[in-house]
């Protein structure tokens, strides 16, 4: 390694100054004094929560060195260790005079109660010469008081908010938890002192040493609360006494100016961080560590770059060093800038290196990411007792997620409050917008979209079930209409028919293939798998879910349209040979077992899924297939059929996108019908978990208790988002439509998708927004307040500018503007918006919301059999609202498992607190 030096080789340190020197009382003349074999200790508040944990360490690393500890009405009570149990007084008193001596005290009481502890054990123990305040956050003028008071009776402080001191070479540690529960793995003796702001990084930086063949003599943790007792000064001072000491690694943090007059007669690399601290105005992390006038981290890397006498920071790109040291700005640099500037000194390490800092990492997990060898480090075998923890976990299959009170919190959507862009697992619904339904409903699970192999193999199973004729749920939802239900209720009562028992053996088939193959090694379902194994244990066991006495008849259909899509799967063709040993036959159940299970499996091996949503995938998906099923009556579909096509057709080559406009509009959609009906979808997926939809599919599992999984009734959900829809939330879209339709009936539209309609649309709109000013004006002169208002025009966020934009009506407008479509309902809203503004009915030009959209997708689909007379006005409110049900059941999927994944039982409900009467 090429060194850069500012300064010539083997600089000459100055000896240590006598003692009297030093600008105030310290009775620590040297760092051999900071924690030796002599020292007694007494803990205070002994068992509290973190001394519980730290004490006993502490005691039998030093080899007993705690006499005894306090704690306020636990007399007589005593801290259990390896080497013996340690006394426990009411106070310090009580202690002394029990016959316990000690000159050190260790504090862990709370921070209000730490001036009055530390005063009064340094009163009424003329012996104390140390007091070490682990507790954070001390008043300052606690902090000075403690100083005063400590000066007069000659006892050095240490802290506040540190982890204590050890010596390596005495194999002493007083106070906190330098080292953790193995100090003797980083405190090996050496010659190197630590001073550190951070308690953490001083064992973190002793370790980092080892690597370069340094041990340590002291590493000092000072604490980085607004006031440090034993600071900078004070511990060089004593480092420069202490012959052990070769050189000094500093870690230092913005704020103070401790370090501002150091001089150095040793090596010493200073670690200064947290520029990015510079902008802060209050404390992120240690309290003292927002920088004030000239003390933040740049001003301290110029401080020890001055007294070195170098112009750049260590790295080891540009290893800028002098023999007096070097700065760093990363731990990681520490030993190589020690073993730099050492050697500029003619000393060599303490040891051999021990190990290195290269990554070992214990687990690695890509998510499927086709990541650079960089950034894919190979696994190494983690140190016991944690191999055989790993060992252990590495046996569980998918993820088991914390549980929190999910009330208006979500792990599957959230709302972009600037945008108003909702996410539905990371993925905006703009983005959702360009998929298919089909995607969307696989993604709303699995949190990923499938491939193409993926895709066909949901068309399958969606397309399969979608036939609803002959089933109770039909009849239910037929019943629902003739009573003039809306849609919403009469979907609900298809889909409170399937119940956990209709489901339960293609959830069985999920289990059985989970526990066959879930430690198999299979990673990728749709590549070459050798199940030999798999298949000799399920044919060889007594009773299966896997397979049947025959075969059904749509089981069979299944199987063909997976072949007819040319699908590769290992499950499929694990169950046809399972099949073939046995001489059985599968069911659709089954087949829609394999089919879940195939989708979900490489998300499920990477852990981002549950065991649970595995299973309960088959339910969703019959749910999704009942749902656009029992929208279209039974008079339009037969055990044969479904909207006048052949089921084999659907299942074999449609699309379940294709199948739901089917249910809305009587036949399969052209290419670019079926594209506006995907980003129709995808902008209704979501608006949050705050919309009352997904408040009401929350509710449900919350009220089953999703502590139990189990006990979760899928359906339930569903019958929760359906019973949270209405003409306000889900039909008030037709609000939009009713509007356009009344401004377009005299007009002879034939096709709103020809941009050459020769309708003058700025006139319309112009004329429009004359005869709505007057409106507008007679209903304010009345009184009336309450005047009807344009649907989708205007926003709360999206306001208050010249020209006013919805983001989201924007990327859909250019989105059909980039594939050369056009629609002239959108394009009308957009001469409105203007008008209303040439008028002088808006101060500015509103903002197109993504309502419109909407609705303008909406009625350029269904305005040719409108005018046709093929659809009522009637039918086109309930297809708006249907449409709407059909993209919010993906999100109210994603929101349903995630609920029954994370959440708490009853976690929704309103404390009683937030609650009033309206009398």
């Amino acid at each position: 390694m090429k060194i850069n030096t500012d300064l010539n080789k083997g600089f000459n340190f100055q000896t240590a100054r006598g003692e009297d020197e030093f600008p105030y009382y310290v009775g620590i003349n040297s760092l051999k004094e900071l924690a030796t074999k002599d020292d007694r200790v007494c803990v205070l508040n002994i068992l509290g929560g973190e001394s519980k944990t730290v004490t006993p360490t502490s005691h039998e690393f030093s080899g007993g060195n705690i006499v005894c500890g306090t704690m306020p009405g636990r007399s007589g009570a005593v801290m259990k260790t390896k080497i013996g149990d340690i006394p426990v007084y009411n106070n310090v008193l009580e202690a002394l005079e029990a016959g316990h001596k000690f000159n050190v005290a260790v504090v862990y009481v709370p921070p209000s109660g730490v001036k009055d502890s530390v005063i009064e054990a340094v009163r009424v123990n003329p012996e104390l010469k140390k007091v070490i305040i682990l507790t954070e956050k001390v008043k300052v003028k606690h902090s000075r008081m403690i100083r005063q008071y400590c000066q007069w009776r000659g006892v050095d402080v240490f802290g506040a908010n540190c982890l204590g001191v050890g010596d390596a070479h005495n194999k002493v540690r007083l106070g906190g938890a330098l080292g953790g529960n193995s100090p003797e793995e980083s405190m090996v003796p050496g010659s190197i002192a630590i001073f550190s702001n951070s308690g953490n990084f001083t064992t973190t930086m002793a370790t980092y040493l080892l690597t370069a063949g340094w041990g340590t003599t002291v590493s000092l943790s000072s604490g980085k609360d607004l006031y440090i007792h034993y600071s900078a000064p004070e511990f060089t001072y004593a480092m420069h006494n202490d012959d052990r000491t070769k050189a000094m690694v500093m870690y230092i943090e913005p704020g103070g100016y401790y370090e501002h007059d150091l001089e150095f007669e040793k090596p010493v690399i200073a670690c200064v961080v947290g520029r990015w601290k510079a902008k802060l105005t209050r404390a992120c992390g240690h309290a003292g560590a927002v920088a004030g006038s000239g003390d933040n981290a740049e001003a301290k890397e110029q401080w020890f770059m001055d007294k070195f006498g170098v112009k750049a920071i260590f790295s080891p790109d540009s290893p800028t060093c002098s023999a007096k040291g070097a700065v760093v700005t990363n731990i990681s640099h520490i030993p190589l800038a020690l073993t730099a500037v050492m050697m500029m000194n003619g000393i060599k390490p303490d040891f051999e290196p021990r190990g290195d800092l290269s990554p070992k990492c214990w687990f690695n997990n890509n998510q499927g990411l086709a990541l650079p060898a960089e950034l894919s480090p190979e696994v190494v075998e983690a140190i016991s007792p944690y191999n055989e923890q790993i060992a252990a976990l590495s046996k569980q299959v998918g993820t088991i997620f914390p549980r929190q009170t999910l009330k208006d919190c979500s792990g599957a959507s959230r709302m972009d409050s600037k945008t108003q862009v909702t996410q539905i697992h990371g993925v905006s619904v703009l983005d959702a917008s360009t998929k298919s339904l089909e995607e969307n409903l696989v993604q709303s699970l699995i949190r990923e979209y499938p491939d193409a192999n993926g895709a066909a193999m949901a068309n399958v199973a969606l397309n399969a079930f979608v036939n609803q004729s002959g089933t109770v749920g039909l009849a239910a939802a037929d019943a629902a209409r003739e009573a003039g239900s809306s849609p919403n209720a009469c979907l609900s009562t298809a889909v409170a028919v399937l119940g956990p028992k209709e489901v339960q053996a293609s959830k069985d088939t999920v289990s059985e293939l989970i526990e066959l193959f879930g430690l198999s090694g299979l990673d990728d379902p749709a590549g070459e798998f050798d199940f030999t194994a798999q298949l000799d244990q399920a044919a060889e066991a007594t009773e299966s879910a896997l397979v049947d006495e025959k075969s059904g008849k749509r089981g069979k259909q299944m199987l063909a349209a997976l072949e007819a899509r040319e699908v590769k799967s290992v499950f499929i063709d694990f169950l046809k040979a399972l099949a073939e040993r046995t001489e059985g036959g599968l069911r659709d159940s089954q087949v829609l077992g394999a089919i879940t299970c195939h989708l979900a499996w490489m998300a499920f091996m990477r852990r981002r899924l549950s065991k649970n949503t595995l299973i309960n995938m088959p339910w969703h998906f019959r749910i999704f297939s009942a749902m656009v099923g029992s929208a279209v009556p039974a008079d339009k579909q037969d055990k044969k059929s479904f909207c006048g096509t052949d089921n084999g057709e659907i299942t074999n080559d449609w699309s379940f996108t294709e199948t739901a406009f089917a249910a809305l509009l009587g036949r399969r959609p052209t290419e670019e019908e079926k594209f506006s009906f995907s980003v129709l979808q995808g902008l209704l997926i979501t608006n949050g978990p705050g919309t009352i939809s997904a408040q009401g599919a929350k509710g449900a599992v919350s009220a089953d208790g999703p502590e139990v999984p189990e006990r979760i009734q899928v359906n339930k959900g569903y019958l929760g988002f359906l019973s949270h829809t209405g003409f306000a939330h889900g039909g008030n879209g037709f609000e939009a439509i009713a509007f356009l339709m009344d401004r377009f009936k005299d007009t002879n539209l034939e096709d709103p998708g020809v941009k050459g309609h020769k309708l003058n649309l700025k006139s319309m709109a112009t004329a429009y927004a004359k005869e709505y000013k007057v409106y507008k004006t007679q209903a304010k002169a009345a009184g009336d307040l309450g005047y009807a208002k344009i649907p989708c025009i205007n926003h709360p966020v999206f306001k208050n500018k010249p020209v006013n934009y919805d983001p989201r009506e924007v990327f859909v407008d250019k989105l059909f503007k980039k594939r050369g479509e056009y629609n002239i309902f959108q394009d009308y809203y957009h001469n409105i918006v203007q008008a209303l503004k040439d008028t002088g009915v808006s101060k500015n030009v509103y903002c197109v919301n993504v309502d419109a959209v909407i609705a303008v997708i909406l009625l350029k689909m269904l305005w040719v059999p409108y005018k046709n007379g093929e659809i009522s006005g009637e039918a086109l409110e309930k297809a708006a609202f249907t449409t709407f049900l059909f993209g919010r059941m993906i999100g109210s999927a994603a929101e349903i498992d995630d609920h029954t994944n994370r959440g708490k039982n009853m976690d929704t409900r309103s404390k009683a607190s937030a609650c009033s009467f309206a009398g």
